[in-house]
């Protein structure tokens, strides 16, 4: 690893906010951002890398490596559901390995974000596409998640039908906000577009600063909610995420040449949901405890990848 990059990364001012949220929340300061701003903010970003993947989009046109990208996403959403279920329900009830399962699976908005923001540091580009694939890697895993623990637990889940589980996951409000922005950023025209330029790109790494010094203060108050399940949890949000992240990053070579395409597939492998999935598996999954997989991916993955994991993938796809 080129611990120049992973110096620079540690160094980055929006990373260094959402280590104030958390020294924040373990001195008991009284510093919080309001709920209502903290979603104007969240809503903002995924408005933001939606529109601007739109744009990018519309300019690269329509070809055979965005198929495959699509197609790769689609089979990473469901096979990662499925193999770490089998890992997770060794050590952890039916409910709990499906809903940690479909969050492995599953996608985190924030987390591509900070690659994005990371890879404009390093002064990279990746294709407007990849937008899409993060959006259309949220729902496949969820679904996988349902479906396996309706398999395994049939009387814990009766009623509850795979069309409404799927409906939800693309009525979510951050996936549909996403896909609207990268619709809209598709559709709309260039020089039109470019009078909202500066709020779509200008204030962008203002505005995830403050989102991350949010998060911050969130994962502090979730980390310790998961310490009863044991040390297992903790390797595994770690672990796992590594791996995946890893093999993606060297297998994304087959699929695309773009270093920053790469660099957002991997990244999104190797990331966890903790908004879409959560407001799914209340619906679907209702015995699953999200003191467990809420603070897995938000207290542990999300750090892991936003400080040593994006470093290490991305030295593996220069290397």
């Amino acid at each position: 690893m080129d611990f120049q990059i992973l110096i620079s990364n540690l160094t980055n001012p929006t990373l260094l906010f959402f280590v104030l949220g958390i020294f924040a929340t373990v001195v008991k300061s009284d510093l919080e951002i309001p709920a209502s701003s903290s979603k104007f903010i969240s809503l903002y970003l995924l408005f933001s890398i939606g529109f601007k993947g739109g744009q990018e989009l519309a300019h690269s046109g329509f070809n055979n490596e965005i198929i495959y990208s699509l197609l790769f996403a689609l089979l990473l959403a469901s096979l990662i559901p499925l193999y770490t279920f089998f890992i997770l329900k060794r050590k952890l009830t039916i409910s709990d390995a499906g809903a940690v399962a479909a969050a492995y699976g599953s996608v985190s908005a924030v987390t591509f974000v900070a690659a994005a923001s990371f890879l404009e540091a390093q002064k990279i580009p990746f294709g407007g596409h990849m937008v899409a694939v993060m959006a259309l890697m949220e729902s496949p895993a969820i679904i996988v998640g349902v479906i396996l623990i309706m398999q395994f637990d049939k009387k814990s889940n009766e009623g509850v039908s795979i069309k409404s589980v799927v409906q939800h996951s693309f009525t979510n409000g951050s996936v549909l906000m996403i896909l609207g922005s990268l619709l809209i950023g598709l559709i709309a025209d260039t020089k039109q577009a470019e009078g909202i330029k500066p709020f779509t790109t200008d204030i962008f790494k203002g505005f995830l600063a403050i989102f991350l010094l949010e998060m911050g203060m969130v994962t502090a108050r979730r980390f310790s909610a998961f310490k009863k399940y044991g040390m297992f949890v903790s390797f595994f949000a770690i672990i796992v995420p590594a791996i995946n992240g890893c093999i993606v990053a060297w297998a994304s070579q087959f699929v695309t040449q773009g270093i920053g395409n790469r660099f957002i597939f991997a990244v999104l492998a190797a990331s966890a949901s903790y908004i879409a999935v959560p407001a799914a598996m209340r619906l679907a999954a209702p015995k699953a405890d999200p003191g467990l997989y809420i603070p897995m991916a938000l207290g542990v993955t999300f750090p892991f990848n936003i400080t040593v994991g994006m470093p290490l993938y991305f030295a593996i796809i220069i290397g």
